[in-house]
């Protein structure tokens, strides 16, 4: 069963949340796991696609924008409402929608920021992870 993680950031501010989306692939990748980040739109992966070569003037993530027909994928893709056709094992959840692919990674995890829509978006979620039977953690991020 895959493992649910709510990680709720303090403050509102629009880049806190790919920011730390960054942090998390980048620790994954670390660990030799293969990570998707969903985002809710082709305009959100590209900026995705843009942080990850710069959050950090020390880091070195491989990654690129999820295509279906790519013959190599880096450990780190990035993708929007779209099934990936290999193999990942942590989904990254940007979007405020529930991915209906989430349930063949052995991990998800929703980042989860103070502002009023994507915070009511996150509690329906949570919402229905737990009627599904899915055992949720939680952890509160200050900083």
């Amino acid at each position: 069963m895959t493992r649910i993680d709510f990680y709720i950031l303090q403050g509102q501010d629009a880049v806190i949340r790919p920011l730390f989306a960054c942090r998390l692939a980048e620790k994954a990748y670390r660990q030799g796991h293969a990570v998707y980040i969903n985002t809710g739109s082709s305009a959100q992966s590209s900026y995705m696609d843009q942080l990850l070569w710069t959050f950090s003037p020390d880091s070195f993530v491989p990654h690129s924008v999820y295509m279906p027909d790519q013959d190599a994928k880096p450990p780190v893709l990035i993708g929007h409402s779209e099934d990936p056709d290999t193999k990942c094992d942590v989904l990254l959840n940007l979007d405020n929608e529930i991915p209906g692919f989430f349930g063949q990674f052995s991990r998800l995890t929703e980042i989860v920021d103070q502002q009023s829509e994507r915070k009511q978006a996150a509690r329906k979620r949570y919402k229905y992870y737990m009627e599904q039977g899915y055992q949720i953690n939680s952890h509160e991020i200050n900083g």
